[in-house]
């Protein structure tokens, strides 16, 4: 066992992000244009056994957590069978899904059987109509039976990620706080960032997440921080006095925090992304089936990752140190 995946500024990484598409069902406002986007062929994507082997790889590394992203997971065919080979791969502790549960209420039972641990559901609204506007067409009701079915399986805790957006859903913050107080889920409020979007656009509806804060103060509820939640990663966690479950904020702009950063990604395409934000790929392909050169290959990665992702340069137009990636949140994994 090596000393472990540690970049230039002593942060130790466990935890890899894995896109399996950049496919989706939705076309969520943030996150790919209306018109779609033009998708990788399929003989482009890695193949499972190819993800598989770039995993076990770094789990002789000491990473430990993997979470499977998109685009949308779940329209990559099979992919509980990826999730088994996965959580067969000794040192690996911790498989989690992001996905927008359109298609999850039908699999929850073959993923959970082949060994998935957590999910994070992405619902930006509770309204109906509103649902359909942000996804560009998604049925909710699909999502409400998506987590009664993590229930069901007992995939605990049941996250929802939630992208604040101002004159969109920033209205509903009590809605959604109100979910954590009769059940164990938690709600994470997420900043809106910058990318692959025009600056204008981006600007116009960011919201910083103090706004979450002063709208459960001006309801009148009592909160405290809460270190409970597994798996928290960068969000910062508060409790309703009295509330089953949780809500948690990621502010990687108004508040970033870069300096505890443990993950890296893998796109779907087969380029490790050391930064969600900057442009810097390393492309694996040339170098599966030698283990001594792909851990070469994240190692020159890990060099490359920078202190920080800069993104609250971009609400001031002030320069960067580096340059910010073209590709859309589909195409990254988020």
């Amino acid at each position: 066992m090596s000393a472990g995946l540690v970049d230039s500024f002593n942060r130790i990484h466990d935890y890899l992000r894995i896109s399996v598409t950049d496919r989706c069902n939705l076309r969520c406002v943030y996150c790919m244009p209306e018109e779609g986007m033009e998708f990788e062929p399929s003989e482009k994507l890695l193949t499972f056994d190819e993800i598989t082997e770039v995993v076990r790889v770094l789990a002789n590394h000491g990473v430990r957590k993997l979470r499977l992203t998109g685009g949308e997971p779940l329209v990559r065919k099979n992919v509980e069978q990826l999730v088994a080979m996965l959580a067969n791969i000794p040192g690996i502790e911790d498989i989690a899904l992001t996905t927008n549960a359109i298609y999850f209420a039908a699999k929850a039972d073959q993923l959970k059987q082949a060994g998935l641990t957590r999910i994070n559901i992405s619902l930006d609204s509770l309204q109906a109509e509103r649902f359909a506007m942000i996804t560009r067409g998604g049925n909710i009701e699909k999502v409400l039976q998506s987590i009664e079915a993590a229930y069901r399986v007992g995939l605990y805790p049941i996250k929802i990620n939630v992208v604040l957006m101002k004159g969109i859903n920033d209205d509903e913050i009590m809605d959604f706080l109100r979910l954590t107080l009769d059940r164990d889920i938690q709600v994470r409020f997420i900043e809106y960032m910058p990318i692959g979007h025009d600056d204008q656009g981006w600007k116009n509806k960011y919201v910083p997440l103090s706004t979450v804060l002063e709208t459960c103060e001006g309801q009148g509820y009592m909160f405290e921080e809460s270190a409970e939640v597994y798996g928290n990663g960068p969000s910062q966690n508060y409790r309703i006095k009295g509330a089953q479950g949780s809500f948690g904020l990621i502010h990687p702009v108004s508040n970033h925090f870069c300096q505890t950063c443990n993950r890296l990604r893998l796109t779907a395409d087969g380029n490790i992304k050391p930064c969600l934000y900057w442009s810097d790929e390393f492309n694996v392909r040339p170098h599966l089936g030698n283990e001594e050169d792909l851990m070469k290959l994240f190692y020159r990665a890990l060099g490359q990752k920078p202190e920080t992702h800069e993104m609250a340069l971009k609400l001031t137009n002030s320069s960067q140190s580096h340059t910010p990636t073209i590709r859309r949140m589909s195409q990254i994994g988020g």
